[in-house]
């Protein structure tokens, strides 16, 4: 079993995966179009989600299916688990969607992109980040609306046998109801444009998002100083 893992395809940045830590990961619609046609897509994604967790043991904390992509927050037990996961979710989703549609062709982007995650503050915030995600599409305007997240487990105790709360979520209250009470608190404060932002690049970079002190602990684990940064040059 791999301590840790990096899996590319050159030229592009490769991505990071280390067992139990948590990682943000996102799939999209191949050059950025549908992946989901219908209510029944959303319900067939869910049951390969589901299989695919029982099969590789990944625990699932947060998601939302979008249109045309798909958030997953997640912790693997193994550094291969991750790219195990979404091969046998992508396996079955399509089979469904080419024998449902009669469609040939690519459904997904070639490679899904992914972030190692800081605990604590930043795993409740990329929660946040991940369930809000309709709100900031104009889909809904409340996320306990939109009917394929997990916000409605997270916040409202709406029962979804995909998920398995991350220690920082149970740390929120020593019963269910004070859990679920203390995270729907967090969503009256918005999610800063900068921690977007933040957590934009990071995925979009494949590198780890978290404080200076996490940082080191994977430049330590792995060798190498993995760290987000915008393009270009900096400012003077």
């Amino acid at each position: 079993m791999n301590v840790f893992c990096y899996t590319c395809v050159m030229p592009r940045r490769p991505r990071l995966h280390l067992p139990d830590y948590p990682h943000h990961l996102i799939q999209r619609g191949h050059k950025r179009a549908a992946c989901f046609f219908a209510e029944e897509d959303y319900r067939a994604y869910l049951d390969a989600l589901g299989a695919a967790l029982a099969k590789t043991g990944v625990r699932l904390h947060a998601y939302v299916l979008m249109a045309n992509h798909v958030h997953l927050l997640v912790t693997p037990q193994a550094a291969e688990d991750l790219s195990r996961l979404m091969m046998a979710i992508g396996r079955r989703y399509v089979q469904y969607i080419n024998t449902t549609y009669r469609r040939v062709g690519t459904l997904w982007d070639s490679r899904y992109k992914s972030s190692l995650l800081d605990g604590g503050h930043y795993l409740l915030r990329c929660q946040r980040y991940i369930e809000l995600n309709p709100v900031r599409t104009d889909r809904v305007s409340d996320p306990g609306d939109y009917p394929w997240s997990s916000y409605r487990a997270n916040a409202l105790g709406t029962d979804d046998p995909l998920l398995i709360p991350h220690d920082c979520y149970l740390a929120l209250g020593e019963s269910p109801e004070s859990r679920q009470a203390a995270y729907l608190e967090l969503f009256n404060t918005e999610l800063s444009h900068r921690t977007i932002a933040e957590f934009r690049l990071a995925i979009q970079q494949s590198q780890p998002i978290g404080n200076e002190d996490f940082l080191q602990e994977i430049e330590h684990i792995t060798g190498q100083r993995r760290q987000a940064r915008p393009r270009g040059r900096p400012l003077k």
